[in-house]
């Protein structure tokens, strides 16, 4: 199947301030927008396991989207937080494969460049560029209990958006409909939930919130134009 493509509409994340601190080693994120409803899907899912086993250095996290669910198979996991995340990012990224696009299997780097998930060659050159990129992060730090998460972020100063992410380390699926009917699919670190934080503008904080779904968490720091100002898991 070819690449599948939708345009963007929908509005910017809301923003808040975050800002200087102390550099410290945090992993790039990787997202990969995939479908258990589309064919070219899978070679992506496959390729982001690797990246999970062999890549410390990145958290590599699988959005399921929920737009081709229509195509004769609902995806279990799809969630509309992250279709509309995709469509954010066609309207902030300018760099990448499709910039300004949204399409399956999308894997979006630090939140400033996308690759077709499934080639190897361009993600492995995404990650390499987003390292040589790497700034100072912010403080951030998170901790999970089974009943609430605690996320402690150092004083904010430069504008971006929080969030929470709840995810799955592993799942396998049978299929039984759609264009990927009859096979059985793995996908690793499966966001289950996402969820904004809402912060105060100015000096350090900690924000005691609910967990949501999903067996680990991580806490993400995002700028207006979609790039990735820190990145913390539990």
């Amino acid at each position: 199947m070819q690449r599948r493509l939708l345009l963007s509409a929908l509005p910017a994340a809301v923003i808040w301030r975050v800002g200087p601190a102390r550099a410290r080693p945090q992993p790039i994120l990787a997202e990969l927008f995939t479908s258990q409803s589309c064919d070219s899907c899978p070679a992506a899912d496959a390729l982001l396991i690797e990246l999970i086993g062999a890549r410390p250095d990145v958290l590599a996290l699988s959005f399921h989207v929920t737009y081709w669910n229509r195509l004769g198979w609902r995806d279990r996991f799809s969630l509309p937080a992250a279709t509309e995340r995709q469509r954010r990012y066609a309207q902030t990224l300018r760099e990448g494969r499709y910039p300004g696009q949204v399409y399956t299997p999308q894997l979006v780097i630090q939140g400033e460049r996308d690759a077709i998930g499934s080639d190897r060659p361009a993600v492995l050159a995404a990650l390499a560029d987003a390292a040589r990129r790497t700034r100072p992060a912010p403080e951030l730090a998170v901790t999970a209990e089974a009943s609430g998460v605690m996320v402690e972020i150092g004083p904010q100063q430069a504008v971006g958006a929080a969030w929470l992410v709840g995810y799955d380390a592993r799942h396998v699926t049978e299929i039984g409909g759609g264009e990927n009917r009859g096979r059985r699919l793995t996908h690793g670190h499966v966001v289950r939930s996402l969820q904004p934080l809402a912060l105060r503008q100015g000096g350090g904080q900690r924000l005691a919130v609910p967990r949501g779904a999903g067996e680990r968490v991580a806490v993400l720091l995002q700028a207006p134009d979609g790039a990735i100002l820190g990145v913390a898991t539990a």
